[in-house]
């Protein structure tokens, strides 16, 4: 039964109001704000039913106050007949809802409370799974299932709750920053802020500025103090990509910081201490850079206390067709399209390209296939030109399947197993992360529910 707190300074009110909610409620009453808050900040409240008018504080101070509890209660103020400002402000304040006195009918109190905890309850819903999405997965927008993926998986649930510098290596498109963000979602930093710079987008005096700020009249157009991202990312944790393009100026700077956590603004004296996690990505040799004397190799040891090595997706073919058949759901979606696979000689071509441009290149070429799609399957001429050529054979996608004999017979085969499996792995991953429940998961997917349950009977799932 949830517990709500009547507050109003006239006895016969609380009396009335107990009465009459006290079967649906565990009712508890207050005359006035004061005591209402220490009852409050003593016991747990699912609803704050408050009066505007009270004794000394008034109910919207008591809404404000109840709100910045740690579990803090649904608030409805009760204001006089014809209250709309005072309504307005108590909610610019924090209330919840408002009803008048001069309209108060149980029936109507009672349908605006349900509905006031309706909607926290399906909030907490949605925030627990958010927790439990970063706390088992963290990395819930990053597909693989390879050797390879699964070992990166590992070690990012392994540094993520520790204070590390990670480097993050590996080629344009491996998705290294989706890593860095995982590292930061697992982390007990969460709740701060992730900031990220680009250091190949910016020269050397601006990127100098950008990290660490400026004073005014530091250098000419410096009209005024900006703050840099060293602190705006103060609790949280900074993300560094392309920081093999950063100069020899900013590299001193920055290995001052590994070290004491501290720095100046340019054009200041005065030293900042921040509380910042730092980590870097590059696509270049750092090593070799070292050896080349154009990276200090003080600063590339403390970048790697922790290094991870994004594989190229020619090295994790296997996870194509699970990340192709992701991309094909979020582009349908987008696009309002009832696109629902590949054939076998599109799939084909995908596990045969070598993906130069790797996950980033794969997302640019479903996206493009879903756009150009005749029919309710990506056919190999939807692919862009360049990973059609991949394709093995001359003849249509219904020629290949009705005459398909020998060695070209089982490649199909091959192929539409590794779809089967791919789209039997996306399902079970939705279902994880709805926590079990196949509508949500079905929404996650872009898949009717009825079309849901038939895949779970198809791949014996049902009891998933």
């Amino acid at each position: 039964m949830h517990r709500l707190l009547i507050v109003d300074d006239e006895k016969p009110t609380r009396d009335g109001l107990r009465a009459a909610l006290e079967d649906d409620y565990d009712v508890y009453v207050a005359e006035d704000a004061e005591s209402a808050l220490r009852l409050l900040e003593e016991q747990s409240f699912d609803v704050l039913l408050s009066d505007y008018r009270l004794q000394r504080e008034d109910g919207i101070w008591l809404s404000r106050r109840a709100k910045s509890l740690s579990r803090p209660p649904v608030c409805l103020l009760m204001t006089a007949y014809g209250s709309e400002e005072v309504a307005a402000e108590a909610i610019r304040e924090g209330a919840d809802d408002y009803i008048s006195k001069g309209k108060l009918q149980i029936e109507l109190l009672h349908n605006r409370i349900q509905k006031l905890l309706k909607s926290t309850t399906l909030e907490d819903e949605n925030r627990q799974l958010r927790q439990q999405l970063d706390s088992k997965y963290g990395l819930e927008n990053i597909i693989g299932q390879s050797v390879a993926m699964k070992d990166i998986f590992a070690v990012v649930r392994q540094v993520a709750p520790t204070r590390a510098t990670v480097l993050i290596q590996g080629e344009n498109g491996t998705g290294k920053e989706m890593i860095a963000r995982g590292i930061h979602q697992l982390s007990p930093r969460a709740s701060n802020p992730l900031v990220s710079v680009h250091c190949a987008a910016l020269t050397a005096n601006l990127l100098e500025s950008e990290l660490f700020g400026h004073e005014k009249g530091a250098f000419t157009g410096a009209h005024e103090r900006r703050i840099g991202r060293f602190e705006e990312a103060h609790g949280g944790t900074l993300f560094l990509d392309e920081i093999g393009e950063i100069d020899q100026v900013t590299q001193v700077k920055l290995l001052r910081f590994l070290g004491e956590r501290s720095f100046e603004r340019v054009g200041s004296n005065r030293t900042i201490q921040v509380d910042v996690r730092l980590v870097a990505a590059t696509n270049r040799d750092l090593a070799a850079m070292v050896r080349g004397g154009t990276f200090r190799e003080d600063l590339y040891f403390r970048l790697r206390v922790v290094e991870i090595t994004m594989p190229t997706l020619r090295e994790r073919l296997e996870d194509v067709p699970l990340l192709a058949i992701a991309f094909l759901r979020e582009f349908s979606r987008e696009n309002n399209r009832a696109i629902h696979g590949f054939s076998h000689r599109a799939m084909d071509a995908l596990l045969a390209h070598s993906w130069p441009g790797n996950v980033r290149e794969l997302r640019f070429a479903i996206e493009r296939a879903v756009i150009m799609a005749h029919s309710e399957e990506i056919q190999v001429q939807d692919l862009p030109p360049e990973i059609q050529k991949s394709s093995t054979g001359q003849n249509s996608d219904s020629q290949a399947t009705l005459t398909s004999h020998g060695p070209e017979k089982e490649k199909n085969s091959q192929a539409a197993q590794t779809i089967q499996d791919a789209e039997r792995q996306l399902i079970i991953r939705a279902l994880q992360e709805a926590g079990g429940n196949r509508t949500l998961a079905a929404s996650r997917i872009g898949m009717s529910r009825r079309t849901l349950h038939r895949k779970l009977h198809k791949y014996n799932l049902e009891n998933f």
